[in-house]
């Protein structure tokens, strides 16, 4: 099969599309035909040995795909050949026109379920239900702050912050990104290239300050971000594509808020109850039609390397996939 390899640790440019071996179904495994495969941050991360999970080359990146399933291993029950399903490789394997995942990290999709909008629903979804429901208790009529709200990661936490009732503020770089943010669904934009991040988000609140901010971003603004948190607010840390901050505690003792951890990969083998919720959630908000993934980029297998530099570029917004 053709796959995506990653022989040296260094940038996407590095990368090389081969032939490498089919993979077998080993017991309690399952072998997807790839149709479309997520391309997230980590996967950028992982390429350049910056990322807290570790691969030794050579690996093929990417790990959440979506396909059809051709052969089935010892002791799998519930899966059929032929069966449409999306699951997770983990952190490598997902570039590739085959890929074996342990049958508990696959589901069945309905039939009229896309796989470019159903792979990848827990990285972007998940993190973003998780963040808003289970870590950060969002309630109708709270404000939430989104940084970073045009990426896969930010759109689906809009989406996600409208659909719990909250009014959904978007921070993102360029007017084009907010365009984005504001036809999925947020109430209000901050142009935090060209504005004063957080005296834009006190003044849209009436100064108050926000009651949860999403910050997938990091650097320098969530120190912004921060200051602008309202009495009891929940600060939800994601991500760092901005670089990881350095923010003052004392500003968490003035506001008496909450700065919170958000790891959904340590929470899916903690709490398999929390990640079995988060799915069964999920995956009826997308067959009602309440969550609707925008796929803005699609990408040979091939031009994966271009995917990645594309994300590393920041060039992207919304999911973007790799398809075989």
């Amino acid at each position: 099969m053709r796959a995506v390899v990653c022989k040296k640790f260094g940038p996407p440019e590095n990368l090389v599309v081969e032939e490498v071996g089919d993979p077998t179904a080993g017991e309690g495994q399952l072998v997807i035909d790839i149709h479309s495969a997520a391309v997230t941050f980590p996967d950028v991360l992982i390429i350049e040995d910056k990322y807290q999970f570790k691969a030794a080359p050579p690996f093929i990146p990417g790990g959440e795909v979506a396909g059809v399933v051709s052969a089935i291993g010892p002791g799998v029950t519930g899966f059929a050949e032929g069966d449409r399903v999306a699951g997770s490789a983990g952190v490598t394997g997902g570039f590739a026109e085959r890929v074996a995942v342990a049958s508990g990290a696959a589901r069945k999709l309905p039939d009229d379920a896309g796989f470019a909008e159903s792979t990848g629903l827990l990285y972007a979804y998940g993190t973003g239900y998780y963040a808003l429901k289970f870590r950060g208790d969002l309630k109708p009529g709270e404000t939430l702050l989104v940084l970073g709200g045009s990426g896969n990661v930010g759109l689906a936490a809009i989406e996600l912050g409208k659909l719990m009732g909250a009014r959904v503020i978007a921070a993102a770089s360029h007017e084009d990104k907010l365009a984005l943010c504001k036809e999925r669904g947020a109430d209000e934009t901050i142009n935090y290239e060209s504005e004063n991040l957080k005296e834009r988000a006190k003044q849209l609140t009436g100064g108050k300050g926000v009651d949860v901010i999403y910050d997938a971003v990091g650097g320098d603004y969530a120190e912004a971000a921060l200051r602008a948190i309202a009495w009891n607010g929940r600060f939800l840390v994601i991500g760092f594509t901005a670089g990881i901050p350095a923010l003052p505690l004392n500003l968490a003792l003035l506001k008496s808020c909450q700065i919170v951890g958000v790891f959904l990969g340590a929470m899916v083998s903690r709490e398999p109850e929390t990640r079995e919720a988060i799915v069964r959630d999920l995956l009826a908000f997308m067959a009602s039609g309440e969550l609707r993934p925008h796929i803005s980029h699609r990408y040979s297998l091939e031009e994966a390397p271009s995917a990645l530099r594309d994300m590393l570029d920041r060039k992207l917004v919304g999911k973007v996939v790799v398809e075989p």
